[in-house]
């Protein structure tokens, strides 16, 4: 009797319930899995970003949840599949030296929040920057103001992938 040759399994796509999953197929295609850290590479951003002062003398904020983002996300080119929900959803690039001449806007942003914030990419081809505070929070600033993306990475990624319209930032009164 012939025996049973073991067949390796495919390996299969568990979805994680982290992410929505129009968002974590936007970010699995763009070469995003569980697990991925790339620390090396955020170093690297982090160096530059620290050695890099402006003709002004701007100079970035780098700190832990900038550094986390880079090394888990940094690299990838995001691309929505689907419509967006209230506006089109956003292809991004998570690469902090999009923002590298940026030192002064985002000093000010900071300054703005009472808190750090350093580049985290760029939304369509350098229509907007993005930037990550040191509580993790997640902005995007472009040509007509300063915009709310979440609480965290996470939910940036989604408001941006399923095209939910962000908050506006506005100043206090």
């Amino acid at each position: 009797m012939r025996q049973r040759a073991d067949i390796p399994a495919q390996q299969e796509h568990v979805p994680s319930v982290r992410f929505p999953g129009p968002v974590e197929a936007a970010l699995r295609e763009a070469g995003w899995q569980p697990g991925r850290w790339d620390i090396r590479q955020a170093e690297e951003w982090a160096d530059a970003l620290r050695s890099h002062t402006s003709p002004a003398g701007h100079r970035h904020a780098v700190f832990p949840a900038a550094v986390e983002a880079w090394a888990e996300f940094g690299g990838l080119r995001v691309t929505a599949s689907a419509p967006g929900r209230q506006i089109a959803p956003a292809t991004l690039h998570i690469d902090p030296l999009r923002g590298l001449h940026l030192a002064r806007t985002l000093g000010d942003l900071g300054r703005a929040l009472e808190t750090e914030v350093a580049p985290l990419g760029e939304e369509g081809n350098g229509q907007a920057v993005l930037a990550i505070d040191s509580e993790g929070r997640v902005y995007s600033v472009d040509h007509t103001g300063d915009w709310y993306l979440g609480s965290d990475i996470d939910r940036a990624l989604a408001t941006l992938v399923t095209g939910a319209q962000p908050t506006r930032l506005t100043q206090a009164t």
